[in-house]
């Protein structure tokens, strides 16, 4: 179907502003954050409330239009990337915050809201939303439930999954469809965490609940050095074993510290094979006697240097490192890959071993920093796009890296999602049988396959292509890496 004929149909749902066709207008919504996949979408559809998505989606599925829903942008896999022959539905104008109850302690957010406009609406009443995405101040609700988005604080508080009480929207035919309750839980299969984490295949969400937190009284944050990469992973697993959970555990390697630190003026310590970032929060009772406990844990453990924030704005400096250190990577390299998989805790050491001999076999850099109390890895492997075949053995760097999560036990994605990015590695991840009953998921909601289709689901044909041409998932592990 033609361009303006799709622009016109939708024209009958939506203000004249609300429909873009022309090609320089569409432009910006070519790609989300992960740049090197860009298509053209045919139209973008920008909505104001939920009746004109349902109008949208109603249309479309009677024409037969394919539709990927956006948030933000700010996603890494590709998940938001356009069909060419589709309509690209933004949701960002869709962002106020509808109302916040201080008392049952939520906060009915349409999906455009960002994350950190929830937080900041809040605190007036002592409260936060815990899941805190390093691109929090950009990134929007919406697309936080299509990824189930985590962040520093996620050991303790947990994923968006956890945070989220319910959620309403539409199916591709326009039906209106509610998940979860006020209450402890909802009746009936648990289709709230079935549509979390669906990255826009299911349905497209129009309204979300949240649950609040109440803001701790004191809070602070431990830094600690490390003279070796071993030494720093069994201290993290060392902390957990002392029975600490803290409200985060982040790990940074030498290379992602040095990055960060002239950027930041974060106060790292660059002689460091590597850093933790620790914090404790709580009354000030709770958080001394937690900050004594992790200190005496991280000497035990090694650390050559212990440093603990002597002010809220210190703990903040110390963290804006940590949170920065994707725009770090810019300043180093024209190009960045952020990687995001997950791994048992105790293998660390080895997975950072293990890439520094990628490094050298693929001829990239790679600077790591990790979610580490709960495993979540994010290589960011530098390159130029510019040099031939460099994103080529980026994108082999990053899949071998995923391999290798799976071979330990892992996952080939924490909170980034799959998207277009890592649909292959699903074939490495999942048995055919899986698969197929994904796809039955997916009928069950989208039968004709017209909600961002071609994303997080391999197809049978395309794991038979990626078995011929990479290794199988039995043997994962190159020769000249080490075996585990």
């Amino acid at each position: 179907m033609a361009e303006a004929d799709i622009a016109r149909a939708l024209r009958q749902c939506l203000p004249e502003d609300g429909v873009l066709w022309q090609a320089e207008d569409c432009r910006p919504y070519e790609c989300d954050a992960l740049t090197v996949f860009r298509e053209l979408p045919a139209v973008v559809a920008l909505p104001r409330t939920e009746e004109q998505v349902q109008a949208v989606l109603s249309r479309c599925h009677a024409l037969g239009v394919p539709i990927v829903a956006r948030g933000s942008g700010t996603g890494l896999s590709g998940g938001a990337t356009p069909h060419p022959e589709g309509v690209l539905l933004s949701l960002a104008r869709m962002n106020r915050i509808l109302a916040i109850d201080p008392l049952a302690c939520t906060a009915r957010l349409q999906p455009g809201v960002r994350n950190l406009a929830v937080s900041e609406a809040a605190a007036v009443h002592g409260l936060y939303y815990a899941p805190d995405p390093s691109s929090q101040v950009a990134c929007s609700i919406g697309g936080n439930v299509g990824e189930n988005s985590g962040g520093v604080h996620c050991l303790k508080y947990g994923l968006t999954v956890h945070n989220v009480l319910g959620i309403r929207g539409y199916s591709i035919a326009g039906e209106r469809l509610e998940f979860g309750s006020a209450a402890p839980d909802a009746p009936g299969l648990d289709l709230l965490a079935l549509a979390i984490g669906s990255e826009g295949l299911l349905m497209v969400v129009t309204e979300v609940t949240v649950r609040l937190i109440p803001r701790p009284p004191c809070t602070q944050l431990v830094m600690a050095s490390f003279a070796d990469v071993h030494r720093a992973a069994d201290a993290v697993a060392a902390v957990i074993g002392a029975g600490i959970i803290p409200a985060g555990l982040e790990m940074m390697d030498r290379k992602a510290a040095a990055a960060v630190e002239p950027f930041v003026h974060a106060g790292y310590d660059l002689a460091a094979a590597a850093i933790l970032l620790v914090e404790a929060d709580g009354t000030a009772e709770e958080v001394a006697d937690q900050v004594g406990e992790i200190e005496r844990v991280l000497r035990g453990a090694g650390a050559s240097v212990l440093r603990v924030s002597s002010s809220d704005a210190e703990r903040q400096l110390w963290w804006s490192g940590r949170k920065n250190a994707f725009p770090a990577a810019g300043r180093l390299s024209p190009d960045y890959y952020c990687m995001d998989g997950t791994i048992p805790r105790r293998h660390v050491g080895r997975v950072l071993e293990a890439i520094e001999g990628m490094e050298l076999r693929y001829g990239l850099r790679c600077m790591n920093v990790f979610h580490a109390g709960d495993g979540n890895l994010h290589p960011v492997i530098l390159f130029d796009a510019n040099e031939p075949g460099s994103w080529e053995r980026a994108e082999r760097f990053g899949a071998q890296i995923l391999e290798l999560c799976v071979q330990l036990g892992g996952t080939i994605t924490g909170e980034h999602g799959v998207g277009v990015e890592k649909i292959n590695s699903m074939c490495v991840q999942f048995s055919p049988e899986e698969r197929a009953a994904f796809f039955s998921v997916k009928e069950a909601f989208d039968p004709r396959g017209l909600l961002n289709p071609g994303k997080l689901i391999p197809t049978l044909a395309r794991c038979a292509e990626y078995g011929r041409m990479h290794v199988h998932a039995g043997a994962l592990a190159h020769p000249d890496l080490p075996r585990f």
